[in-house]
């Protein structure tokens, strides 16, 4: 009987030790999970810088004449009346 009783609590605690370690919410679905915070909160702080260097050109857009300006300037191609345009190419 005593033979009984120490398999079936040596069975247990394996049982229970396998489910601390590899079994759903054990050691290793922790580990996993911490790694996926940490990969998420990375892209969050890339993603808020990214957002921060967008605000502030909407704001250097909404505040000044001379961003605007600069931006069409080299993304339209924009001249104002009386200026040359000179393209110039570089060869390598």
């Amino acid at each position: 009987m005593r033979r009984i009783v120490l398999w079936g609590l040596l069975v247990m605690v394996l049982f229970l030790q396998y489910r601390l370690w590899l079994g759903d919410g054990g050691y290793a679905d922790k580990r996993r999970m911490q790694s996926q915070v940490l990969a998420q909160q990375a892209e969050v702080e890339k993603l808020r810088a990214r957002n921060a260097a967008l605000q502030a050109e909407v704001d250097d857009l909404k505040s000044g004449v001379a961003a605007v300006e600069g931006r069409a300037r080299s993304e339209l191609g924009m001249i104002f009346p009386g200026e040359t345009f000179y393209l110039t190419t570089n060869k390598p």
